[in-house]
């Protein structure tokens, strides 16, 4: 695939986000940059959110799992129905009986402001590095397949694709967003189904045959329950899962976001279930992508590993022109459609939740606050990104991006679990200690583990985590 195609390719895409912008922005106000007028449905939602919970990090890290771990992601996927299950019935409903624009107002309302800051806070802080990390991969592969051979340093790459967020989600954020994570969640399925088709009739495997296939190797294996030490063992991973979706989608300031603009709570609540049920099916399918990826490389002696198996074997391995195009484009869609929403969330979050301006400034300052912090998170993300660069090395991103959310995300997970569970108070002026010692704690917990226990913590480091800061919580009680 030349350079040429990939770049008419990508202005054509972007040139269509463009439009939906041009279309859902006309007469947008701050309401609808932060709640979409509260008019989307329900099932646009649940679509567009499959695209924005996988990301670039899942297209491309995912199937590169499959030759070291097999199909162990399986066990994090099922924790994850519990998760969203909880979410359905505890979170949702709370949200919208405080009518939220951030759900971290619900922290001063339960503790006080301090809570609520140390809250926002580390969600910007999750959420600026979770969607770096999103984008970075994301730059990286088009740096291969593309600006490397225009003479492009990273750098430019890197500022490029912050700029095409902007320009699309700059007027009317989340209103914008709905719709063109739809089209972009519909992009990331075509691309695997069609990776799917071609890697299969090249490996010889029938349509019929596929499923049967898939299930009978030896890389299939799903859950793991030998060892409990182990970091892939069942339990470990199933409520890891849980834990992971209810901090990334039902703590997220992203995530919730999108629930909150449906038009009522039955509304949102129907979003969740089926958004549930289509993204376990959709997990699954892309495990079996890098099942036939990673037999595919093998038979082929193709030495691309982790990260760079589908991005090598779609571009390079002399598939056909078809699936080199519907990789680019299920890439940055896939990338596009959790980055663009990270992007307005921490607008939102850091409007609203640091800077007060629907308590503080009129409407038309508030308009222009806004704008201004997401100019300034555009240009935090390219900082971010380009860092990056020099910190990550050889192990898949997507471990990575857990692991951090393990320590970033339990001091809500803490937060959230005893505001709801118990009907102490606290002393809130103490929350922020207990929420930067705990991840601190976590660590050298963490670090020591396999020394002092023979026990590997992996994604279970989120759950320690919160726990150590519930049990901060209960320390600093009003008595």
């Amino acid at each position: 695939m030349q350079p040429t195609h990939i770049l008419l390719l990508i202005a054509a895409y972007f040139g269509v986000l463009i439009l939906i912008s041009y279309f859902t922005g006309k007469n947008a106000d701050n309401d609808a940059f932060f709640k979409a007028n509260r008019q989307s449905p329900w099932y646009v939602v649940a679509f567009g959110m499959i695209g924005a919970s996988l990301s670039g990090v899942t297209f491309i890290s995912v199937p590169g799992w499959i030759e070291a771990s097999q199909f162990s992601y399986m066990q994090v996927v099922f924790g994850y129905i519990l998760g969203y299950t909880i979410i359905g019935t505890v979170l949702l409903p709370l949200y919208y009986k405080l009518n939220l624009t951030s759900i971290y107002t619900y922290l001063e309302e339960r503790f006080g402001n301090y809570s609520y800051k140390t809250g926002a806070s580390f969600f910007l802080l999750s959420r600026v590095v979770g969607a770096s990390f999103r984008l970075f991969l994301v730059a990286n592969v088009l740096q291969a397949i593309l600006f490397d051979a225009l003479g492009v340093p990273f750098w430019v790459t890197v500022i490029i694709t912050i700029l095409l967020i902007w320009l699309y989600t700059f007027k009317s954020g989340i209103k914008t967003i709905v719709w063109t994570d739809t089209l972009q969640t519909l992009f990331m399925l075509i691309a695997v189904g069609v990776a799917i088709y071609y890697v299969s009739d090249d490996l010889g495997i029938t349509g019929s045959n596929l499923l049967g296939h898939v299930l009978d190797s030896d890389l299939s294996k799903m859950f793991f329950f030998e060892d409990f030490k182990s970091a892939n063992y069942f339990w470990k991973q199933f409520f890891s899962g849980a834990f992971i979706a209810i901090v990334m989608t039902g703590l997220d300031q992203d995530m919730m976001q999108k629930n909150l603009t449906c038009r009522s709570l039955k509304d949102a609540q129907k979003n969740m279930f089926w958004f549930t049920i289509v993204l376990t099916i959709v997990n699954f399918i892309f495990l079996g992508l890098g099942l036939l990826l990673t037999q595919y490389a093998s038979q082929n002696g193709i030495d691309a590993h982790k990260d760079q198996l589908f991005p090598v074997i779609a571009t390079q391995s002399g598939l056909g022109f078809g699936i080199a195009v519907f990789f680019v484009l299920g890439l940055i869609a896939a990338a596009y459609s959790s980055a663009d929403s990270a992007l307005t969330s921490l607008t939102t979050s850091f409007s609203i939740d640091i800077l007060d301006i629907e308590k503080k400034y009129s409407a038309q300052e508030q308009i222009k606050t806004r704008k201004k912090i997401h100019v300034l998170f555009s240009f935090i993300l390219v900082l971010v990104i380009i860092a990056f660069k020099y910190i990550i090395k050889d192990e898949s991103v997507i471990a990575k991006l857990f692991v951090f959310a393990g320590y970033t995300y339990g001091p809500l997970l803490g937060l959230y679990a005893f505001g709801l569970f118990t009907k102490l108070n606290v002393r809130d002026n103490l929350v922020p200690v207990i929420a930067i010692v705990s991840p601190i704690l976590s660590y050298i917990i963490s670090d020591n583990s396999a020394t002092w226990f023979g026990f590997e913590f992996g994604f279970f480091i989120l759950i320690l985590n919160g726990l150590l800061t519930f049990l901060g919580l209960i320390l600093i009680r009003r008595k």
